[in-house]
C-alpha cells in the first residue's frame, strides 16, 4: 500500500477519477468536472469545468451530491447536485447534467441558482485547448453576433485575451479530426493561460472587462452549457494511445551549446532563524546563490539584514542577491538612496540587487486601470545611483503574467527576473504536473522581448509565497491539494522532488542563467520537521552541483511521463537525473550510457533514510529499470559522451 505522506506529503485522499467510454469518446469525471477528452486516443479538450471563484480568485471545491451515473457500450449519463457557501451564509445551488455518446457528442449543462446575493468572480464554465499540437495551430473562431474569425493558437504567449465575445471555437488536434466546441449562456472569451504556467488555453465565462467582483441575483437561474461535436474525416488515422506500449525510451545525444542554469534558494527572514538552526544542510547544498526577500512595507529593517549576513556567512562562495521591494510612495532616488543606506549600516552586503515597486507585485487584469507607479526607469536609473557596482536585475517579484503585461526598460539592467507558481488556477495532481508542459513557452516567449539580456528565474516552488490576483495567499493548515496555496504538503514528498527535476529538464534552449529553485526552510521549504530534508533536497543538491556544467540533450519519447537532464560532472563524468511525473509505475530504457554506469533510486522504500540527508547507495545498472510512482533516479558515468 503507498504511503500518501511519502508521495503528497499529506493524508490527503485526491479527488476520484472515473473513467467513461462511449465508443471511441473517452473522459475522465473528477470532482464532477470533466478531464482528459479523448476521441479516438487524441486528447481533444484537456478540461471541461464549472467553477465558482471567490473575491480573491480562490476557487470553491464543494462535495458532489446525488451522484447519478449511466453508462453502456455507445453512451453516457451523469447527473449530479452541489452546493457552495459564501462566508456570508448565501448559498448556490447547481445541478449539472452530462452526456456522451459514441457519435463524438459530448454535452455538459448547469443550472445554478442563488438564495440570496452570491459575490463571485466569476461563475460558470472553463474550457481548457491543450498547448501541445494546438501552439500556432489554426482556430476557427464564432462569436456571439455569427460573424466567424478564422486565426490561430498564439505561439508567442499574449499578454492579452486572444480571442473575445466567443460562441464557439473549431480547431483539428491532428489532421482529419475536427472538434468544435460551442458555449451558451454568456459571452466567453479566451486568455493564454500558459502565462501562469498552464498547459491550456482557457476560454472562460463573463469577460474580464465587466465589474468583478459581481454578484449573482436570488432565485433567478443562470444557464449555462457546453457542447462538443467531434468529427473523423478523411485522412484522420487514430492514436495508438489506447495499445501497449513498450517503455519510455530515454535517449542521451550530443552535447548542448549551453551550460545548466545556477541553481539557488530564496530566503525570507521569517525563515532565517530555521536556516541558522541548520547550518549543515545549507552547507551540504551548497547553492550557487542566495536571493533574499526585503520588503519595507512587511516589517523587514535592520533585523532582517543582520539575518542575512549571518546566512551568507554560512555560504561565503554563494552570490547574495536581494529582492529589493520599493514601497513606491516617494520618488525613486529617496527611497533606492534610504535603502542603501539602511544596508550600508548593517552587515549585510549583497552582490546583486533586484528592485521593483511594490505596486507591480499586483496584476492589473484586462478591463482594469493600471495603478500608479514610477516610471521603471526612474526606479532603475535610480538603483544603479544607490547601488554602485552590483549586478543589477530587474522584473517581476510576481510572474510571467505581469512581466508580459508591463515589459521592463532594460537599458539599466544585467538582467530580468520573473517567478513562476504551478497552483494559480488548479491545484489537483495532474494540473501540477502538466504546467511543466508550458514551462519552455513560458522562457520562449520571454527571450523574445528580453532579447539577449540575461534572464533569471525564481521562485518557483509549488506553494504560493505572494497572490497578485487577491488580497492573500490561502491559509492550508490541513495541508491540503488547493490553489494559491501558501504551503502545499507535495513539495515535502516524492511529487516535489519529480517536480523539481521535470522543471529543470524544461529549462533547455532558451538560456536562462540562473533558477532559485526551492527554499530551505519555511512553509515552502526543503528541511522537514525534525531537521529532515524533503527528497527535492537531493534534487536540489545535485542540480547546485552541476550549475554551469556542459549540458547534454536527453530526450524522453514520453516526457509527460518520464523527463530528465544529463549533465557533465567537473570531472568529465555523466550525471543524469530522471523523474517519473506520474503515479503509475513506469518502465524505462536508457539509451547511449556504457556498462559502467550506476544509479540511486529516491523513491518510497528509501524515503525515510534520504531524509537523514543521504542518498540512496548506488548500484549498477544496464540502463533498463522500473521508476516506482514520483521516483527520481541518479545516474552517474565514469565518462561523458
Amino acid at each position: 500500500m503507498a504511503d500518501p505522506v511519502k508521495l503528497f506529503g499529506t493524508r490527503e485522499e485526491a479527488a476520484p477519477v472515473r473513467h467513461l467510454r462511449a465508443g471511441q469518446l473517452c473522459v475522465d469525471l473528477v470532482a464532477g468536472n470533466l478531464r482528459t477528452v479523448r476521441f479516438a486516443g487524441v486528447e481533444v479538450l484537456r478540461a471541461v469545468g464549472y467553477v465558482v471563484r471567490d473575491r480573491d480568485w480562490g476557487t470553491y471545491d464543494p462535495p458532489i451530491r446525488d451522484l447519478a451515473l449511466e453508462e453502456d457500450d455507445d453512451r453516457f449519463r451523469v447527473h449530479y447536485r452541489a452546493e457552495v457557501e459564501a462566508p456570508d451564509g448565501v448559498r448556490l445551488r447547481v445541478v449539472a447534467s452530462i452526456e456522451g455518446s459514441a457519435d463524438g457528442t459530448l454535452g455538459f449543462a448547469v443550472e445554478a441558482v442563488t438564495d440570496g446575493a452570491f459575490e463571485t468572480n466569476r461563475c460558470g464554465f472553463c474550457v481548457l485547448h491543450p498547448i501541445e499540437g494546438n501552439a500556432g495551430a489554426p482556430v476557427r473562431v464564432e462569436h456571439t453576433d455569427g460573424t466567424v474569425e478564422d486565426a490561430r493558437f498564439p505561439d508567442h504567449i499574449e499578454p492579452w485575451q486572444p480571442f473575445q465575445d466567443i460562441r464557439s471555437l473549431a480547431h483539428e488536434p491532428v489532421p482529419g479530426l475536427r472538434v468544435t466546441c460551442r458555449l451558451e449562456g454568456d459571452a466567453f472569451e479566451m486568455e493564454d493561460q500558459r502565462a501562469w504556467s498552464d498547459a491550456s488555453y482557457k476560454t472562460y465565462v463573463r469577460p474580464l472587462a465587466r465589474p468583478w467582483p459581481y454578484r449573482l441575483e436570488a432565485g433567478r437561474p443562470d444557464r449555462q452549457s457546453v457542447t462538443l461535436r467531434i468529427a473523423a474525416q478523411a485522412g484522420f488515422a487514430p492514436d495508438s494511445a489506447d495499445t501497449a506500449r513498450g517503455p519510455v525510451a530515454v535517449r542521451l545525444g550530443a552535447p548542448l551549446p549551453e551550460r545548466m542554469p545556477r541553481f539557488g534558494l530564496a530566503v525570507a527572514p521569517e525563515d532565517a532563524q530555521a536556516v541558522l538552526a541548520l547550518p549543515a544542510r545549507l552547507h551540504d547544498l551548497a547553492p550557487a546563490f542566495l536571493l533574499f526577500h526585503f520588503d519595507p512595507l512587511a516589517g523587514h529593517g535592520a533585523d532582517a539584514l543582520e539575518g542575512f549576513a549571518r546566512i551568507a556567512a554560512l555560504a561565503p562562495e554563494a552570490e547574495c542577491a536581494l529582492e529589493l521591494v520599493l514601497p513606491g510612495q516617494d520618488d525613486p532616488a529617496a527611497e533606492t538612496a534610504q535603502a542603501a543606506r539602511l544596508i550600508e549600516a548593517s552587515p549585510f552586503r549583497p552582490h546583486t540587487i533586484v528592485v521593483g515597486p511594490s505596486v507591480d507585485r499586483q496584476s492589473t487584469p484586462p478591463g482594469s486601470q493600471w495603478p500608479a507607479c514610477p516610471p521603471l526607469e526612474d526606479v532603475y536609473r535610480a538603483a544603479r545611483a544607490a547601488f554602485p557596482g552590483v549586478t543589477l536585475g530587474g522584473g517581476m517579484f510576481s510572474y510571467f503574467t505581469e512581466l508580459n503585461r508591463k515589459r521592463v526598460p532594460l537599458g539599466d539592467l544585467d538582467f530580468v527576473t520573473h517567478a513562476t507558481n504551478p497552483i494559480v488556477h488548479a491545484a489537483d495532481d495532474l494540473s501540477v504536473m502538466q504546467t511543466l508542459e508550458a514551462i519552455p513557452f513560458i522562457a520562449r516567449s520571454t527571450r523574445a522581448f528580453v532579447g539577449n539580456t540575461p534572464y533569471r528565474l525564481g521562485p518557483t516552488t509549488i506553494g504560493m509565497r505572494q497572490n497578485p490576483y487577491g488580497s492573500r495567499t490561502m491559509p492550508n493548515p490541513e495541508g491540503k491539494r488547493m490553489p494559491m496555496a501558501n504551503d502545499d504538503p507535495r513539495a515535502r514528498g516524492l511529487f516535489g522532488a519529480a517536480f523539481l527535476v521535470g522543471y529543470a529538464a524544461r529549462l533547455v534552449g532558451v538560456g536562462v542563467e540562473a533558477w532559485a529553485g526551492a527554499s530551505l526552510a519555511g512553509p515552502r521549504g526543503l528541511l522537514l520537521p525534525g531537521g529532515g530534508v524533503a527528497p527535492a533536497f537531493h534534487v536540489a543538491r545535485g542540480l547546485a552541483a552541476l550549475g554551469g556544467t556542459g549540458r547534454l540533450d536527453l530526450q524522453s519519447t514520453t516526457p509527460g511521463a518520464v523527463d530528465g537532464i544529463a549533465a557533465r560532472r567537473p570531472d568529465g563524468g555523466l550525471e543524469i537525473w530522471l523523474a517519473n511525473l506520474t503515479p503509475e509505475p513506469q518502465d524505462v530504457a536508457i539509451e547511449g550510457i556504457g556498462p559502467d554506469a550506476a544509479v540511486s533510486l529516491l523513491d518510497e522504500e528509501a524515503f525515510d533514510a534520504a531524509a537523514d540527508g543521504a542518498l540512496p547507495a548506488a548500484r549498477a545498472s544496464d540502463g533498463r529499470l522500473v521508476l516506482p510512482p514520483y521516483a527520481v533516479l541518479r545516474l552517474l558515468a565514469p565518462q561523458a559522451p
